[in-house]
C-alpha cells in the first residue's frame, strides 16, 4: 500500500510511462465527459423546453405564444399546460433541452467540418481558414517583435547590474498596466489595419519577456562565472560563453510560456480597429447564432497552441538532451554536433557545482 501510494502521490517521483499516458489522456477526457453530461443527460440542467406541439391554439391565455421548434423555459412550458389542462384541450408537447448557446459535442464535432466548407453569409467576410491563418500571423509578427528586442535586453538586466537598475522598473511599472488600454493610441497611431494589433501582442509580452528572462538569466550558476574570470575571461566572453550557453536552455523554456501569453491577447487585438482575424469570425457567428461554429473556432484556438507548444518542446528535448535526460536524445545531438563541427562552450557544459 504505501509503496502505490508513493508511485502515484510521491514528491516529485517521476510516473511510469504508461501511467502518464493514461493521466494526460484523462485530462481530456473528464472536460468532455462533463459537457457530455450536461449535453445529453436531461435532470443535469436542460433549463429549457424544447416546443415539438403547441397544443391547441385555440385557447386563450397565459403563455399562448408557444410554437412548434420554439425554446421557451420550463415554467413558461409548464403554465401554459395548466392553461390548456383547465380547458380540457389538447397539451402542449416537448423536451427538455438546453439554451441554445451550448451547443452538444456532436453539433462542435460537425463544426469542425462545415465552418471550412460553408461559405460566409455575408459577402466579404473570411472563410474560417483564412481567418486561423490571419490569426497566426498576428501572434507570429507580435511575438517576433517582442523577443526581438525583450530578448536582448533581459539577458543584459539579468547580467549587468548597470542595465537593471536603469531598465527593469520601468519595465516593471509598465507591465501592469492592461495591453488593451494603449489600443486608442495604437489606432491613433498605427492605423486601423494589422499594425495596432500586433502592437497590443507585443507590449502584452515584452514588459513581461524582459522580466522573466532577466529571471532566469540571474540563475546561472555564480560557479561558471568565477572559473571564467578565473581563466582570464572578459565581460564579453563572460556573457557570450558562459551566461548565454547556460541560459539558453531554459531561455527556451521560457519563450514556450510566453508565447502562449501572446495568445490570450489576441481576441482583444483583433478587436482592435478593423475587425479581423478568427476573433471578428467568432464574433460574426455569435451574431448569426450559429454557436457550434464558435466553439470549434474557440477549440481550434487551443488546439493549434496546443500543438506549436508540444513542436517546440520536442524541439526543446532535441536541441538540450541534457535539460531532459533521454541519453538516446543526447547521443544523437552529440551526432548531430560533431557532424556539423560544433561544440558547446566548455564552460557551459560543465557540471553544476564544478569548477
Amino acid at each position: 500500500m504505501t509503496s502505490a501510494k508513493t508511485r502515484w502521490f510521491g514528491v516529485r517521483e517521476p510516473l511510469p510511462a504508461r501511467h502518464r499516458v493514461w493521466l494526460t489522456a484523462l485530462a481530456f477526457v473528464m472536460p468532455l465527459a462533463l459537457w457530455c453530461a450536461i449535453s445529453y443527460v436531461p435532470f443535469l440542467w436542460h433549463p429549457l423546453v424544447l416546443v415539438h406541439d403547441a397544443g391547441d391554439s385555440s385557447v386563450k391565455g397565459s403563455h399562448d405564444y408557444l410554437s412548434a421548434g420554439q425554446l421557451v423555459e420550463r415554467e413558461v412550458f409548464e403554465q401554459r399546460n395548466e392553461v390548456l389542462r383547465a380547458a380540457g384541450a389538447k397539451l402542449a408537447s416537448g423536451e427538455r433541452a438546453n439554451p441554445i448557446y451550448l451547443s452538444a459535442p456532436h453539433e462542435v464535432a460537425r463544426a469542425f467540418y462545415t465552418a471550412f466548407t460553408t461559405a460566409p453569409e455575408r459577402r466579404g467576410d473570411y472563410w474560417l481558414h483564412e481567418s486561423l491563418w490571419h490569426s497566426c500571423r498576428i501572434i507570429f509578427w507580435g511575438f517576433f517583435y517582442a523577443a526581438l528586442f525583450g530578448l536582448p535586453l533581459g539577458i543584459l538586466c539579468g547580467t549587468f547590474s548597470l542595465c537593471s537598475r536603469l531598465f527593469e522598473p520601468f519595465v516593471d511599472f509598465v507591465r501592469y498596466m492592461p495591453a488593451p488600454v494603449f489600443g486608442a493610441l495604437a489606432v491613433a497611431v498605427l492605423g486601423l489595419a494589422d499594425e495596432p494589433k500586433i502592437s497590443i501582442i507585443f507590449i502584452g509580452t515584452f514588459f513581461q519577456m524582459v522580466l522573466v528572462v532577466a529571471n532566469t538569466t540571474r540563475q546561472v550558476d555564480p560557479a561558471l562565472l568565477h572559473a571564467a574570470q578565473t581563466l582570464g575571461a572578459n565581460n564579453r566572453q563572460l556573457l557570450t560563453h558562459v551566461v548565454i550557453p547556460g541560459a539558453v536552455p531554459h531561455l527556451f523554456r521560457d519563450m514556450r510560456i510566453l508565447i502562449g501569453w501572446a495568445w490570450t491577447y489576441l481576441v482583444v487585438a483583433e478587436l482592435i480597429g478593423e475587425k479581423s482575424g478568427i476573433s471578428a469570425f467568432i464574433y460574426q457567428q455569435q451574431r448569426y447564432r450559429h454557436f457550434d461554429n464558435v466553439y470549434a473556432s474557440i477549440i481550434m484556438i487551443g488546439l493549434i497552441g496546443l500543438f506549436c507548444d508540444q513542436v517546440l518542446a520536442w524541439i526543446g528535448r532535441c536541441v538540450f538532451p541534457w535539460e531532459s535526460g533521454d541519453t538516446r536524445l543526447a547521443q544523437l545531438a552529440a551526432r548531430v554536433r560533431s557532424f556539423v563541427g560544433w561544440q558547446r562552450p566548455a564552460l557551459a557544459d560543465a557540471p553544476e557545482g564544478s569548477t
